[in-house]
Order: structure tokens, then sequence, then C-alpha cells
């Protein structure tokens, strides 16, 4: 399955995955830098949305990988939390850490909506 899985993917599914990756990777790691910065960092509702994030990007990887009918979907539902996280981050602009988080969120949404045409 995952050979054949692999044979069939297009650039854009592959493009899509790896900014999915980056991307959790970057919500993880930001939560972990927000937690070691204390109170200021901490607003829960951010750390909220960024596990969310990175959470619904391992979940479109899977169904990409899996080639699940719901995949489209998946992925516009991932782009709008990556909008949503980055936004949340963005607020934190004198921040370096959370603008490169937000760029990661960023460029997962893009990647997320090209596969919107993509059949399962």
């Amino acid at each position: 399955m995952m050979m054949m899985m692999a044979e069939s993917m297009t650039m854009e599914m592959q493009t899509c995955m790896n900014a999915c990756m980056e991307c959790h990777k970057m919500c993880m790691e930001t939560m972990a830098y927000c937690m070691s910065k204390g109170s200021m960092h901490m607003d829960m509702s951010m750390m909220s949305m960024m596990r969310d994030c990175s959470e619904m990007c391992m979940m479109c990887m899977n169904m990409m990988m899996g080639g699940s009918e719901f995949m489209g979907r998946t992925c516009m539902l991932c782009a709008e939390m990556c909008d949503r996280c980055a936004m949340n981050c963005e607020q934190m602009s004198d921040d370096a850490k959370m603008m490169e988080c937000a760029a990661a969120c960023r460029q997962c949404a893009e990647a997320c909506r090209a596969m919107e045409m993509m059949p399962a």
C-alpha cells in the first residue's frame, strides 16, 4: 500500500506533506518555547490553537498518505486552522520565534489550499 501510494503521489501532495510536517514541527517547538518564556507567552488560547494546528497537520498528512477520499476537505480545514494560528502568532510580531511559526503556518495553509482540487 505504501509503495503504491508513493508511486501515485503528486508533486502538490509531496509539497503539502512537507509543509504540514514543517508546520507541525514548528507549532510543537513554539509551544515549548512559549512554556519556557513564561506568563507573557502562555496565552492558553494561543497554546490551544498551536496544539490544534499541529494535530491537524498530522491528520492531513495521514489522510494524504492513505489516499483518503476526505483528503481535500481535510486539507481545507487544515488551511483554515493554519491561517488562524498564523494570525495569533503574528500578534507577537516583535518575537522572532512567533513570526517563524506564523510563516510555517502560512506556507502550510497555501500548500493545503493547492490540494483542494486534487482527486482522492
